[in-house]
């Protein structure tokens, strides 16, 4: 499910940053941003991934009452059976999140309201002596701002297995 709002605070760029071992001041001091090219406090890179925390559906957040993904319940803490997404951006039981790539049309600032749109991408297949079967499939999210303005166009490639990879 698209994000269908997400609002871009500097607070919320601050803490992404300092989250992921991040320094760089353009993250957070508005002086020194001001002082540089860009001109204003940017989000770091990887930022969009942020946006989940907006979709109260997303599969990776966690839900009161029910069991997710380190609940402890089981290894995963989920049932695989329940959970699987046919590998389209990785899934939890037979898939993994094999690749992620961004192209960047311009920088997220504080103020900027980002709405998501997913839509199917690539799907091809290899073979593995390991693995058997390798399914890939792609799924592209565009992150438009609040004018409409294309900002980060986002690629994940998730992989299926035909039979399990032991060891």
């Amino acid at each position: 499910m698209p994000v269908e709002r997400f609002p871009i605070e500097a607070g919320h760029i601050m803490m992404f940053a300092r989250a992921i071992g991040d320094v760089n001041p353009i993250y957070y001091d508005a002086d020194h941003a001001a002082a540089t090219e860009v001109g204003d406090i940017i989000a770091p890179p990887t930022f969009v991934q942020a946006s989940a925390q907006y979709d109260p559906d997303n599969r990776l957040r966690p839900k009161i009452g029910e069991p997710w993904i380190g609940s402890g319940a089981k290894p995963t803490g989920i049932d695989p059976d329940a959970t699987s997404d046919g590998g389209s951006g990785g899934g939890i039981a037979a898939g993994l999140h094999a690749e992620q790539h961004y192209e960047y049309h311009r920088h997220i600032n504080p103020g900027d309201v980002l709405i998501a749109t997913v839509k199917p991408g690539e799907k091809w297949e290899k073979h593995s002596k390991r693995a058997g079967l390798l399914s890939f499939t792609e799924t592209v999210t565009e992150y438009r701002d609040q004018d409409g303005e294309l900002v980060i166009t986002a690629r994940s490639v998730g992989v299926r297995t035909e039979k399990p990879v032991t060891g």
